[in-house]
């Protein structure tokens, strides 16, 4: 709150929102954070393209007013949809422009699986009519006092709003730096956008524009979703490209850590899940009964010897970043030298899908994967599991570590981003101290990850340390009511820092 008696009006505007649509962790967080800061007294709404499948959802729509927005070489009418729906907790906006959104696949890519050929002009269009909507046209009745962008396909509207009189001002949140939205001059020309912003110190990069940079240049604020990212980020090996303008605007960079919405991750509530459980070691049995329903669904026997065996969890795009290379080349020596079984849910490159399959089949009682993405698999397996597998070679925040911490699976990751920020590694001294949560190994090498799942497979069968450890992670607050408290401080200095500057 900003102490007068209205509440501070702040618009999201986003590419996805669960449960409308969704393709990762951005979803998550735009569907929990505004929820949370709306319970805090913030007068939130959210604005994202009407896709199809969002309009498929069929939330309670009207229309709250019109638009005429300059596209590739023509104007695009923009109908503006509003929702009041339960199911999403804070109002929701629609920019329905059905020549660019009433399409299949998903919010980036055709069904096949290939970059829609006009994500320029489609995000172009949805930020020039946010930031004509955030200064009153169409007059909805609401304007909001701060507009908060996230990623690269609303990276534009800082750099609009910037150029527009009486614009409220922006917070740019970077998710992830490795996708930054370039596409060609060609396209820059098209769209009209002006000529001056093409400099090596606008929106050109190498040769091509840059929505991302965009956002990092023109936002009066930014900030990334973990504080060990914001300082990664600084230096070449993280900064994909942008070292040198994240180091210019530093000032104006900050790093707030992601929640998890408690309630949806529950497993004491859990819907997906055949066996509801807690903390409290009298009601953990439940765990072992969602280990016994996993590995029946994914194919694997669950005799006696596979539920005392450990079942390693990974659910993940299947790419280079989350370390997918590295779990395959570790897979035959844990194999060949432990116990453990592995299910896989995920989707990502051919190659890694193609090695997966062809590794189920080969050990069809020791290893089971699901192509594609299942929300509800995702539970089960959170729950199912007895490590969850995380080794990304860097990782923004993660939520997939909190929400193993919170089922009782104490995650095995990198030491980066979000992940080193989270995660309390299970050494000598952290077990002694009782703050171990999980396992934490230094190098993105196949040989350190080796390391750290034998070492975390000796502690399983160590039972009074692993139910420790467990108990541990099962006991942190992950919830979005912190970081939503420290991003109303920021919007409030934001809105204090315009009005005095």
């Amino acid at each position: 709150m900003t102490g007068n008696t209205k509440p501070m009006k702040i618009l999201f505007a986003a590419s996805e929102a669960y449960p409308l649509i969704k393709t990762g962790g951005l979803g998550d967080v735009i569907y929990s954070l505004p929820r949370t800061l709306h319970q805090m007294g913030l007068d939130v709404r959210v604005i994202l393209p009407a896709y199809r499948d969002i309009l498929e959802f069929k939330p309670e729509l009207k229309i709250a007013g019109w638009l005429e927005v300059q596209g590739a070489g023509h104007s695009h009418p923009v109908r503006i949809l509003e929702s009041h729906d339960e199911r999403l907790g804070v109002p929701v906006l629609l920019a329905d422009v059905a020549d660019l959104f009433d399409r299949p696949g998903n919010p980036y890519t055709h069904p096949d699986g290939y970059d829609w050929p006009d994500n320029a002009e489609r995000f172009t269009v949805f930020s020039r009519a946010v930031a004509q909507l955030a200064t009153g046209t169409p007059d909805i009745g609401w304007r909001p006092d701060i507009v908060h962008t996230h990623d690269w396909q609303t990276g534009l509207i800082p750099a609009f709003l910037y150029h527009l009189k009486n614009a409220p001002p922006s917070i740019f949140t970077i998710h992830n730096l490795s996708y930054a939205g370039i596409f060609s001059h060609i396209e820059y020309t098209a769209l009209g956008l002006p000529d001056e912003w093409w400099t090596s110190e606008g929106l050109e990069f190498h040769g091509n524009f840059s929505m991302l940079k965009a956002g990092l240049l023109y936002a009066d604020h930014v900030n990334t979703v973990s504080p060990t990212y914001a300082k990664e980020i600084l230096s070449s090996e993280f900064s994909n490209g942008f070292e040198g303008v994240l180091k210019s605007i530093r000032h104006k960079l900050s790093g707030l850590l992601n929640g998890i919405d408690q309630d949806i991750w529950n497993p004491k509530t859990d819907p997906d899940l055949v066996s509801n459980y807690s903390e409290k070691w009298q009601t953990f049995k439940g765990k072992q009964e969602n280990k016994a329903a996993l590995l029946k669904e994914m194919g694997i026997k669950p005799t006696a010897k596979k539920l005392q065996a450990p079942l390693l969890g990974l659910v993940s795009r299947l790419v280079e970043q989350k370390g997918i290379d590295l779990i395959l080349d570790i897979i035959p020596e844990l194999l060949k030298t432990t116990d453990a079984n592995l299910v896989i849910l995920g989707a990502g490159q051919d190659y890694f899908e193609r090695v997966l399959t062809m590794l189920a089949k080969q050990h069809p009682q020791r290893i089971a994967f699901h192509s594609g993405y299942s929300e509800s698999l995702a539970h089960r397996i959170e729950a199912g599991a007895d490590l969850f597998l995380m080794p990304s070679r860097f990782e923004p925040c993660g939520l997939n570590q909190l929400y193993s911490l919170r089922y009782g699976t104490p995650p095995v990751v990198h030491k980066t981003g979000g992940l080193v920020d989270t995660v309390v590694d299970a050494s000598e001294e952290n077990i002694r101290n009782k703050t171990a949560t999980g396992f934490v190994f230094d190098e993105p090498t196949p040989e350190a990850l080796l390391t750290c799942v034998l070492r975390a497979i000796k502690i399983y069968n160590d039972k009074p340390t692993w139910r420790q450890i467990i108990h541990t992670g099962m006991r942190q607050d992950f919830s979005w009511t912190h970081s939503a408290s420290e991003y109303a401080a920021l919007y409030n200095n934001l809105l204090n820092t315009t009005k005095n500057g």
